[in-house]
């Protein structure tokens, strides 16, 4: 017979002292038909409750890995990788064997894996063929080769002379690149499972997530909140940068389906300023004819992150249906069409560069906003309030144009204008009425 043991610890709390915790301990025995009945059960309630969070991007090279491969998807079929199994194997070998009883680790985390292998499956959006007992060993690797790597990233004692990772320079540039593409996730409760079995180097006292925004602060633009988790670590990266404010919802007017672009509302008495001391580069905002936008830092992986962030959002996974970052990549779409946009935005320190890279950057948002498909836009009151400003400053400015081109900048110029047109309008009406009795005479 097997026996589970449900400990559920009862504590009380009070004032005076001397008051003691109890346990209550309950026993269930389950006899090997009803195992087999409850996991049966616990299948089909992960078949229908659990999110598919892991996809291919059709037609997306930049969602495909080409450095590592991280879970199943692209399992044995990364050419030249610079990150072999031998080195994921090296790692996962080092975080086990950090305490004695490698075997009891190794067991521990085995039968854990087990447990979770048909949750697991269900994340990925086709059927894995990888057999069981494989499928377990490759979520076994990958997860403890990211444990280590967050690991050794975060204290440098504990990496060798001989780290293949760490002692190859622009190694970590690449590595973080792959490791946030959709097509190469592997589920974050079993790399959280892992994390809270192995045995972790006595001065670790951050969390999974807390090592895992350290590792990415590079990639990731703005200050964020640390304690944030994720179906995966792209998805923990789009937890970090949503922005602080919900979506304002329209304020009834038609909304203008794009925006001029960046040049043009300048022109048209726009104001643009870099807002500092923001949570995310996403929180925009548009105030009395200032456009305030937090930099963006554009590096070489830019693209490669903004992409897999818009075709995560493209399935609409969690309870949030608004698409945050497909929204800012259809407002930059809108803002810059060329690279004099570019240049703007980059001398207001919007987006930061060098300046000879203007249309490097020019082209990361073209390709960026290709076939983009925005459902639930965030930006939509922004949208309506600056094409209101726009609207009006333009009807000012016809204004102005007219008191120019007339000369109308003096009281005695309006006092003339205003004689005359009322002269006109009398002869107008002294004409009508003409007509209308010499109609009535001879009609």
């Amino acid at each position: 017979m097997n026996q589970i043991e449900i400990l559920k610890n009862m504590e009380s709390s009070s004032r005076s002292e001397g008051q003691s915790q109890t346990k209550d301990h309950i026993s269930l025995e389950i006899s090997p038909e009803s195992g087999e009945l409850v996991s049966q059960i616990k299948e089909k309630m992960e078949d229908i409750a659990v999110s598919v969070s892991i996809f291919r991007v059709p037609n997306e090279k930049k969602c495909a890995p080409d450095f590592v491969s991280i879970g199943p998807l692209h399992y044995k079929q990364v050419r030249d990788s610079k990150v072999s199994e031998d080195d994921k194997w090296r790692y996962c070998y080092a975080l086990l064997n950090r305490k004695p009883n490698l075997q009891g680790s190794l067991d521990t985390c085995v039968k854990a894996l087990k447990q979770m292998e048909h949750k697991a499956r269900r994340c990925y959006s086709e059927d894995i063929k990888v057999p069981s007992d494989e499928f377990v060993q490759l979520m076994l690797i990958d997860s403890c080769f990211i444990i280590e790597l967050f690991l050794k990233y975060s204290y440098k004692s504990l990496r060798s002379r001989r780290d293949p990772i760490f002692n190859r320079p622009g190694m970590l540039i690449d590595l973080r690149c792959n490791m946030v593409l959709l097509e190469n996730q592997i589920p974050f409760f079993v790399v959280q499972r892992l994390f809270q079995l192995v045995p972790l180097p006595t001065q670790c006292t951050e969390s999974l997530s807390e090592l895992a925004t350290r590792f990415f602060k590079y990639l990731i633009p703005g200050e964020y909140h640390r304690e944030q988790e994720g179906y995966h670590l792209l998805d923990l990266i789009r937890h970090c940068i949503l922005p602080t404010h919900p979506k304002l919802q329209s304020t009834g007017k038609k909304t203008p389906d794009y925006l001029d672009c960046a040049k043009k509302l300048k022109q048209a008495g726009v104001k643009f300023q870099c807002a500092t001391a923001v949570h995310s580069f996403l929180d925009i905002k548009f105030t009395n004819g200032v456009f305030k936008m937090p930099p963006l830092l554009v590096h070489h992986c830019t693209e490669t992150l903004l992409k897999n962030l818009v075709a995560l959002e493209a399935r609409h996974i969690g309870d949030d249906p608004v698409q945050h970052v497909t929204s800012y990549a259809y407002l930059m779409g809108c803002l810059i069409v060329s690279e004099k946009d570019v240049k703007l935005l980059r001398r207001k320190q919007i987006l930061v560069h060098e300046e000879e890279k203007d249309k490097e950057v020019f082209e990361v948002f073209k390709k960026l906003c290709d076939q983009i498909d925005v459902k639930d836009f965030y930006y939509v009151r922004l949208f309506d309030d600056l094409g209101e400003f726009v609207k009006r400053k333009s009807w000012h400015t016809k204004k102005q144009k007219l008191k120019s081109k007339y000369h109308l900048n003096t009281p005695s110029a309006v006092t003339v204008l205003v004689v005359a047109v009322l002269a006109l309008l009398l002869t107008f009406v002294g004409a009508f009425f003409s007509i209308l009795t010499f109609a009535r005479h001879h009609v």
